[in-house]
């Protein structure tokens, strides 16, 4: 039977953990509202640019002069996959999800026999993705010492994609984040970058409009800006869904910890009672022998 001491030590490390993971879910739940805010206000933007572009891209159909970010390279053997997580852990499963479907992804890629090379944006992503798929893994971006992202955090990754398609590293780029729901639904979501994806329905309309320049000016504009645009919103939308899953783990942590707690101290109490009973009867057996 464990002694009491023990029992002591143990209520005292677990008192000492709740008080952590309580702090963690007061830290996380003054920044959600923060980070929703800002999630919520980039969407109607990058929404927007998707759908002019898709409004342009449908009147430039058969120019043979589109944009190769819109027109492709013809092919689509080569995908990149730029897979964005956090860069901190205590989030529950907000993580693994998003590696769960890059790994569904990747396996789907190659069983169609095409290459598949990964950009790992968030340390937790690269850390999980590299144990298995480390020779897949061409680049890498982190943002652990920065307390609030901005656009000037996104656009170098969107450089370094521009410069690897322009160079032909690969035909397709596609990328794998988590859309930030409610504080306890974030929702894995996979979105093509390049080439610029063309909605049927975005061109409806069109034709209203008159464009000048032409849309192939305009295009070769947007299209580029558009890469960084739309990874500033997967950025923003991670920071949301990893503080709102944070919140939630912790608070379930601290719950769990309190359950611990009151569990050790009916231990401890009932070893207790059974300590002095014994001892008593130890005293009262004494007493009757004299």
């Amino acid at each position: 039977m464990p002694s009491l001491k023990s029992f002591r030590n143990r209520i005292a490390s677990v008192k000492a953990i709740r008080k952590i993971t309580k702090a963690q879910q007061m830290v996380a739940a003054s920044k959600l509202r923060r980070a929703q805010e800002a999630a919520e206000a980039a969407r109607p933007y990058a929404e927007k640019m998707r759908a002019v572009i898709g409004s342009l891209a449908n009147g430039a159909k058969g120019n043979l002069n589109a944009p190769r970010l819109l027109a492709g390279t013809g092919k689509d053997n080569v995908h990149l996959l730029i897979v964005a997580t956090a860069d901190r852990g205590l989030c529950g499963a907000f993580n693994t999800n998003i590696v769960r479907l890059a790994r569904q992804r990747i396996a789907e890629l190659q069983r169609d026999g095409k290459q598949v090379k990964l950009f790992c944006v968030g340390r937790k992503g690269r850390d999980q993705l590299r144990r298995q798929y480390g020779n897949l893994i061409v680049d890498h971006a982190e943002f652990t010492g920065v307390k609030q992202l901005g656009f000037a955090n996104a656009l170098p990754i969107g450089q370094r994609v521009l410069a690897m398609f322009e160079a032909g590293d690969f035909d397709v780029a596609t990328i794998i984040y988590s859309r930030f729901k409610s504080v306890i639904s974030q929702v894995p979501t996979a979105q093509q970058l390049i080439p610029a994806p063309i909605e049927e329905s975005a061109g409806a309309g069109a034709s209203a409009y008159n464009y000048e320049p032409d849309e192939g000016e305009i295009l070769s504009a947007l299209l580029p800006r558009n890469v960084s645009v739309q990874i500033f919103r997967v950025l923003l939308e991670n920071a949301a869904g990893e503080m709102g899953a944070k919140m939630t783990a912790m608070d379930g942590a601290t719950r769990n910890a309190g359950d611990v707690i009151d569990k050790l101290t009916l231990q401890y109490n009932r070893t207790r009672q059974a300590m002095i009973t014994k001892e008593l009867i130890e005293i009262i057996s004494g007493a009757e022998a004299l």
